[in-house]
């Protein structure tokens, strides 16, 4: 740190210039981790709190959820919510193999968070990687399974968001 060092310019510039990013990193890790916290707090006091409970989501994926869900009454059915999310199967089908994709369209953003949860799921959550399994054994690519495991997760957190009772 502190000693004094016999280098040229080029060498001295650049130390010092990663010494900066350095401590810069470590004040966003600072932030980054408030923020967290403070996320986590929001997210334990709203109504979407019991989100937290479900495997594979977090405060950073329940926050997206409940900023996509809004409130009571916006999304009207599973089906609107898969829409929303990007998740509502179309048929991708040509000649004898029947196949679906997902609908693009939608909040990219809740689509990503899906993902997220679906990834953790896969390599964390034992049920889930007993349901990859059996697929597999079906068949199916990881990319058909990612998209089944998408549109259930979608289901499961429509019906926890649709039946959350409201704090008073």
């Amino acid at each position: 740190g502190w000693r004094t060092r016999s280098e040229d310019l080029t060498v001295a510039t650049a130390r010092h210039e990663a010494t900066r990013l350095a401590k810069h990193i470590l004040a966003c890790d600072i932030e980054l981790a408030a923020n967290r916290e403070q996320i986590t707090a929001l997210v334990a006091t709203s109504d979407g709190a019991h989100l937290l409970d479900l495997p594979g989501i977090g405060a950073i994926n329940a926050a997206v959820l409940i900023a996509a869900w809004s409130h009571d009454g916006r999304i009207r059915s599973e089906a609107a919510f898969a829409v929303l999310s990007g998740t509502s199967p179309l048929p991708a089908s040509s000649g004898n193999t029947t196949r679906h994709r997902f609908n693009r369209g939608g909040d990219r953003r809740l689509n990503r968070t899906l993902s997220s949860i679906a990834l953790t799921r896969m390599s964390h959550h034992d049920e889930t990687r007993a349901y990859v399994e059996r697929r597999r054994a079906e068949g199916l690519s990881n990319k058909e399974i990612r998209r089944c495991l998408k549109r259930y997760i979608a289901r499961q957190v429509y019906r926890q968001l649709r039946h959350a009772e409201p704090l008073t």
